[in-house]
């Protein structure tokens, strides 16, 4: 088995535990779901029958498989809060939005940090250097929720750029449902940004002191030349699995970010499901989290072996 299988391996275990950790954690809660979702004035026949449906008069390991069961095969059933809505159907017409914002967000980090990196490095100028450790360090600090409220505060209630808590579907405009989605994305992307810059600056700087910078610089090459062609490819390795710990930080940052914005995606369902305690929603979208988590880091381990062949020798020898 190669490396490929082997990660795919340990991906699936390890989504298999996480399944089994989060249902069970749910489990753990105190108190009554069904008499949670229908209320305290409910009948105890009511009751009973929204316990059946929810699996919670049978044992644990029946209840898991049924439901591991139901996750597999995307036939997950009603809601026992919203008003018997289907899990599925919640889940599916929430993802774009998710997706839209954590996607977005993805390409202000890149769009930031691949610039800002080369010109700190590029140009040898001390107060540029100082200005840029700065910035990443004010905005390493900075929580995503924090810069947030800043947003709204700043362009939403004193420049007016954007009314704070509006939201348009994307079923009715993409450019004003990516408009909404903006200022939550980069309040996502900043913070974001600034680690990377922080860890590609540092990777450049170190590549630049290695002996094949040396010998291009005898041959001729330029400062600029040398980085863009050879420094940068091999700095930027450095910094692929870094991306990938941060594309599970962006999904799992963004339920904060849509609670600030008001946005009607994964994180205010969720946070929503916990609040009501939804089992079925909440356990099915803390799978969602776990699993673009774990992806991510898996894709970034995967796509180092293909880039770099240097670490496909190591893994051999």
């Amino acid at each position: 088995m190669g490396f490929v299988g082997r990660r795919l391996t340990v991906t699936l275990l390890t989504l298999f535990l996480v399944s089994v950790l989060t249902f069970g954690a749910f489990r753990l809660i105190p108190g009554d779901a069904a008499l949670l979702a229908l209320g305290i004035e409910a009948q105890e026949e009511q009751l009973a029958a929204l316990r059946a449906e929810m699996g919670l008069d049978r044992s644990f390991p029946e209840q898991y498989l049924s439901w591991f069961s139901r996750l597999l095969t995307g036939r997950l059933g009603s809601s026992s809060r919203f008003r018997g809505a289907s899990v599925s159907e919640m889940i599916l017409e929430r993802l774009p939005v998710t997706f839209s914002l954590a996607g977005l967000s993805l390409f202000f980090i890149i769009l930031i940090s691949v610039p800002v990196s080369l010109l700190s490095v590029k140009k040898e100028n001390r107060i540029i250097n100082r200005i840029v450790t700065s910035l990443t360090a004010l905005g390493i600090s900075t929580p995503g929720f924090f810069m947030g409220v800043l947003f709204i505060w700043i362009f939403g209630v004193l420049f007016r750029v954007f009314v704070p808590g509006a939201y348009v579907s994307y079923r009715d405009s993409i450019g004003g449902f990516f408009g909404c989605l903006f200022f939550p994305a980069l309040a996502i992307a900043i913070p974001n940004a600034a680690l990377v810059i922080k860890f590609l600056r540092s990777s450049i700087l170190r590549e630049l002191e290695g002996d094949y910078v040396r010998t291009a610089r005898s041959k001729g090459g330029s400062r600029t030349g040398i980085l863009k062609r050879h420094v940068f490819k091999n700095a930027s390795l450095t910094v692929i699995t870094l991306l990938g710990m941060i594309t599970g930080e962006i999904f799992s940052g963004s339920i904060v970010i849509e609670q600030v914005f008001g946005i009607p995606g994964i994180g205010r369902l969720l946070i929503a499901s916990i609040t009501a305690r939804d089992y079925l929603v909440a356990e099915t979208l803390m799978i969602y989290v776990a699993f673009v988590v774990i992806v991510a880091n898996t894709l970034a381990d995967i796509a180092l072996q293909i880039i770099d062949p240097r670490i496909r020798l190591a893994k051999k020898v």
